[in-house]
């Protein structure tokens, strides 16, 4: 599969009818999973990939040539190391296999792990601003 590069999306409808059926599939289960998993956050586009937001971005995906990029953050990454062994990570990416079907359940406690974490800087940041 030969990924395009595009403008900015205006949202991420655009983004996603910009690839192929199998690929387009692929990103609306995605895209479903983590609205399913953080029901509060935002959808936007951020650094022209999807993105969800609460307080902070909270997780991106992204299409590329032979994966999808799903990008919670460096902290996720370690918290479920030992359940990212079966796919290529770096600091902050998971990289799922464009020919595997997507382990949507783990996308699922991911993103959940990212809403409390979100709240919980929120609610550090919050603290400290109160005692200025």
């Amino acid at each position: 599969m030969k990924i395009i590069a595009m403008k900015k999306p205006a949202d991420t409808n655009i983004y996603i009818a910009s690839f192929p059926d199998d690929i387009r599939i692929m990103l609306e289960e995605l895209r479903h999973t983590i609205i399913q998993a953080a029901p509060h956050a935002t959808e936007i586009i951020s650094y022209g990939m999807p993105a969800y937001k609460q307080h902070g971005v909270l997780v991106y995906f992204a299409a590329q040539s032979k994966h999808i990029g799903f990008y919670p953050g460096a902290k996720a990454i370690e918290v479920f190391a030992n359940e990212l062994t079966p796919y290529d990570t770096s600091k902050g990416t998971i990289r799922f296999c464009i020919d595997a079907p997507l382990p949507l359940e783990l996308v699922t406690r991911i993103t959940q792990f990212r809403v409390k974490d979100d709240q919980a800087l929120f609610e550090l940041k919050k603290a400290k601003k109160s005692k200025k």
